[in-house]
């Protein structure tokens, strides 16, 4: 199973989602549902099958429409004659091709080029406008409206986190903080010390939160340097000063926070920690309050008071154990008698569960059940008998992926290493990083599961999803041949194999995945002729990796990045009626259609969209319904009509109206992400987006002529970069303009 479940019911039910969906609870404050029935795995048996609340979901926003078409587009033969393309002469005056670019558009039907008019362009609706202004037919691509609904998931996403949660973030942990302060005057013994380990945390959290005097604006607020920092009442607000009792231990935390140099012993939880981590990447380098809630949320989603003593370093690791069950314990008792901290807590994690999924460590819920469990009414915490709660825990499910936490050695080519690893990093984070399909892919195809693979792939990712030209190229580059590889490529391969449509729009971030897949496909007779070649296939596995970069990209923060364990290895008439073109992917359209929607209604039901984000989505709604419709009448060799036309001719303000009030910044294609960490050499697989490069398409229109048209597609680079210099998108965009950057070889069939 790509996400395990152990056979103990685990409560996971989002008390104030609950209020938010029509027919799901019949006024209860919380309810019990396992994290099946949130779709947080494969199969649809239910743990329990008699829950109220079995219909409380996040993938019942996800409703596609149904499609009926037949395949039937008008063909022409490969190789092109460029005097057999009615416009060719009008269109090359405006964007000339060179021998290599005009070779490729006649061998495959279509090229991609380096922007003709800007190089350097950052943004794809500029591309459309330029189009629009040169009379060029306009292509409308896929990458397009992929990074379309990007800049929606991010925007969306990032209000969120600015104007509500850093609130409520700060709340929560001000008040666990002196919650407890009083354990530690109330308590003695291990309970005191667990109390003070707590403080330590929480002074941490709020540390990390509180601005510094220089991301305070000063002078005129409206400039943009202090727009992306803290206000002065702001800065009043979040005031907080370190307890005496834990001054040290949290300076030297911070220290190590702010160093970001890679593995080090932590001073509050004596495992060792990748403090590479908490380099603030992402749309959270856009303001200093993103910069400061990053740090913070990437502290309560890597940190754990574990289970198991095997990776702490201290003289009685035993012991230590056993303080840090209590630190978790002291947690969820008072997240469980608080219900305004508890739903704060809940709020939070079910949006951000609604994006990105649910976290695959133990939690609130979990600790909350098995104290129940152990202790019955007691709250007397002095009186809970640790290693009875430690053997009740121990039947609850471990961690799916390997975060980094205490920096583990295998030395032996073993799969049942990663089991061994996974329960040693089991234990209590307040707010888990989320498990992800890529992680889970990417640590099963890499050491000790795969012999001498330090470093896995995007094609890893995309072959998975279906890509057999993926599959090929890792054939071709050697990877297929590493041993064990195809053993474990094929038993991830069976377990997807058995998800069906429900399992893969349980949340945002697998719906955004399975909207990939139509695009990946092998087209076969029926379809446009430049869509049934192997460069096709390759154009669409770059759009399918720089959409993938993106949703990576988006999901830095709340995503857990796989780890490699260190290891001891080594002329023409003119007619208007036919000057543009979409492309023509209508199941694409149609999944992408029913992400915006789940999005759209998903959100909207939870209360955290405002009117600029709903304005938005609905208008892409209307973009991609329009192009499910044009897009079908393609594949059938119908003609479009005149209102068709229109729309792709004027798709520059149809792209415009979709991206209202969002500044130039986050509309930028430039950014990057890092997905995975090797412990051994210290680097970081990075994944970036470039500039906008254009594609010139031949395409045939029902009257027999052949038209070429362009459109904007994204560029894809992937690269190792050392851990303690992780890429901003600021560095990223240094970088291109000053490097030479070589693209990956799968582009070298269609690009130039």
């Amino acid at each position: 199973m790509l996400i395990k479940i152990s056979n103990k019911k685990t409560i996971v039910v989002l008390i104030f989602l609950f209020t938010l969906v029509e027919g799901c609870i019949d006024n209860t404050k919380s309810a019990n549902v396992t994290m099946e029935e949130l779709g947080l795995v494969a199969n649809e048996q239910r743990v329990n099958n008699e829950s109220k609340n079995s219909n409380l979901v996040f993938k019942q926003y996800y409703r596609p429409e149904p499609l009926d078409f037949k395949t039937q587009a008008v063909q022409y033969q490969l190789p092109l004659q460029s005097e057999d393309i009615s416009n060719y002469n009008e269109f090359t005056s405006v964007i000339q091709l060179n021998n290599e670019a005009r070779n490729k558009l006649e061998k495959n039907g279509f090229v991609v080029v380096k922007n003709p008019f800007n190089p350097q362009e950052e943004l794809i609706t500029e591309v459309y406008s330029t189009l629009e202004k040169n009379e060029i037919p306009i292509v409308i691509t896929s990458d397009s409206l992929l990074h379309l609904y990007y800049i929606q998931f991010d925007e969306t996403l990032r209000r969120i986190e600015e104007k509500e949660f850093f609130d409520d973030l700060w709340e929560m942990d001000s008040e666990l903080l002196k919650k407890s302060i009083e354990d530690y005057e109330t308590s003695s013994g291990d309970a005191k010390e667990a109390a003070r380990r707590n403080i330590a945390y929480f002074a941490v959290a709020l540390s990390l939160l509180e601005p510094e005097t220089e991301q305070v604006a000063n002078g005129d607020i409206y400039t943009k340097e202090n727009i992306e920092k803290f206000s002065f009442e702001e800065a009043d607000k979040y005031l907080f000063e370190i307890p005496q009792i834990v001054k040290d231990d949290v300076e030297a935390e911070l220290a190590l926070i702010e160093n970001h140099e890679g593995f080090a012993l932590s001073p509050i939880f004596s495992y060792k920690e990748d403090y590479s981590q908490y380099i603030p990447r992402g749309h959270y380098t856009h303001s200093e309050k993103l910069k400061n809630y990053f740090r913070t949320f990437m502290w309560h989603g890597r940190m754990g008071m574990l289970l198991k003593d095997d990776l702490i370093e201290v003289a009685n690791p035993k012991q230590e154990a056993r303080i840090q069950t209590f630190e978790a314990s002291l947690i969820a008792l008072h997240m469980e008698d608080n219900v305004q901290l508890m739903e704060k807590w809940e709020r939070i994690y079910s949006v951000t569960a609604f994006y990105v999924g649910f976290s695959d460590d133990l939690g609130p819920y979990e600790y909350i059940e098995a104290l129940n469990a152990v202790m019955g009414r007691s709250n007397n915490i002095e009186e809970l008998d640790v290693e009875a709660l430690k053997v009740e825990l121990v039947t609850y499910h471990v961690p799916e992926i390997y975060g980094g936490t205490g920096a583990v050695r295998i030395d032996q080519a073993n799969p049942d290493e990663i089991d061994r690893v996974l329960e040693e990093t089991k234990g209590f984070r307040l707010m888990g990083q989320r498990s992800n399909p890529d992680s889970y892919m990417f640590q099963n195809l890499i050491y000790p599961t795969v012999d001498g693979r330090l470093m896995p792939k995007s094609l890893d990712v995309m072959a998975l999803l279906g890509s057999d030209r993926a599959y090929a190229h890792l054939e071709a580059q050697g990877d297929t041949k590493m041993p064990g590889y195809i053993d474990q490529f094929s038993k991830l391969q069976g377990e997807l194999n058995t998800f069906n449509d429900s399992d893969w729009t349980k949340n945002l971030y697998w719906s955004w995945l399975y909207s990939l897949q139509p695009l990946m496909k092998d087209y076969g007779a029926g379809y446009p002729t430049f869509m049934q070649t192997e460069a096709w296939q390759d154009k669409q596995l770059v759009t399918c990796m720089a959409s993938w970069t993106e949703l990576r990209h988006n999901t830095v923060l709340y995503s857990k990045q796989s780890y490699t364990a260190f290891t001891s290895m080594p002329e023409e008439t003119e007619d208007k009626n036919a000057a543009g073109y979409v492309e023509p992917v209508p199941e694409f359209y149609n999944r992408l259609l029913s992400l915006i929607r789940m999005t759209n209604n998903g959100l909207g039901d939870m209360g955290v969209l405002d009117t600029y984000s709903i304005n938005r989505l609905d208008r892409l709604e209307y973009i991609l319904e329009r192009l499910v419709e044009i897009s079908e009448k393609e594949v059938q060799n119908e003609e479009l009509s005149a209102e068709d036309y229109d729309f792709i001719e004027s798709f520059a303000k149809e792209f415009e109206g979709s991206i209202d009030n969002v500044n130039e910044e986050n509309q930028k294609t430039t950014i990057i992400t890092d997905v995975h960490t090797d412990s051994n050499s210290g680097s970081v697989l990075e994944e970036g987006v470039g500039y906008v490069d254009m594609i010139i398409m031949a395409y045939k229109v029902p009257d027999g002529r052949i038209l070429i048209g362009a459109g904007p597609v994204m560029t894809y680079y992937e690269f190792e970069q050392p851990m303690s210099d992780k890429l901003t998108d600021e560095k990223w965009r240094k970088m291109l303009e000053t490097a030479t950057l070589i693209k990956p070889k799968v582009t070298n069939t269609f690009s130039v």
